[in-house]
């Protein structure tokens, strides 16, 4: 059986909204990993724990809690109306928020590992070449911390295509607006066309393969590259 109009819609808004979610998770999650990995405060425990809620939290939790904090009566959504944006819930806009939280442990332990790994000596050095702040993260940080970023990319990236519980919590299922791959995955099973599950269920699976082999190989290359 083909893929219907529906289906390449869900695929499309799915690219959308990964692509979208790892760019700003990158922007986000690259302070908060430097942030993590450098400082001595006593709030790294908790602001660690924070980030890492959605590696332990029921998918349904975290979207009924950004579901009440960005509905109508929540302080976000107060927010955005007084803004005059209207509500996020149920749009394409608050799936992206959805999956910035649900996939930000993703992007930020990586990164955070990567910052580790590079150590005191490079910084140092850098200082005693009068190297700015700004100067010594750009040009030596990253660049170093290369394959964290590529890492984190790309379980940002999938984690975010094989979202569930959040996305039909924040966005219910309104298609080409916010049904994605897995909803509608969800969708065909009920409706028992499971020749149209099969279609996508397995692509999922070439899919998340393929991002699998390309972490693994890019982490067997890193000595090379060093």
């Amino acid at each position: 059986m083909p893929l219907t109009e529906q289906d390449f819609a869900a695929l499309r808004l799915t690219l959308e909204l990964a692509s979208l979610t790892t760019v700003l998770l990158l922007l986000i999650g690259t302070p908060i990993a430097w942030w993590l990995a450098r400082t001595r405060s006593r709030l790294k425990g908790p602001v660690g724990a924070v980030v890492a809620l959605p590696l332990v939290l029921p998918p349904t939790v975290l979207g009924f809690y950004l579901l009440v904090l960005m509905g109508p009566h929540g302080p976000v959504g107060q927010l955005t109306q007084a803004l005059g944006l209207g509500t996020l819930p149920f749009t394409f806009a608050g799936l992206v928020v959805g999956s910035v939280f649900y996939s930000l442990p993703f992007v930020v332990q990586p990164l955070q590992n990567a910052f580790e790994a590079i150590g005191e000596r490079p910084l140092e050095v850098a200082a005693t070449l009068r190297a700015g702040p700004w100067d010594t993260f750009f040009s030596v940080v990253l660049p170093l911390a290369r394959p964290g970023f590529v890492t984190a990319a790309i379980l940002g990236f999938a984690h975010t295509v094989g979202e569930f519980g959040v996305v039909l919590m924040i966005g219910g299922n309104i298609p080409e607006r916010t049904r994605t791959v897995s909803v509608q995955i969800f969708d065909h099973v009920e409706a028992m066309e499971y020749a149209a599950a099969h279609w996508l269920a397995g692509g999922m699976v070439v899919f998340s393969f393929l991002v699998l082999l390309a972490l693994y190989t890019s982490r067997r290359a890193r000595p090379a590259l060093g």
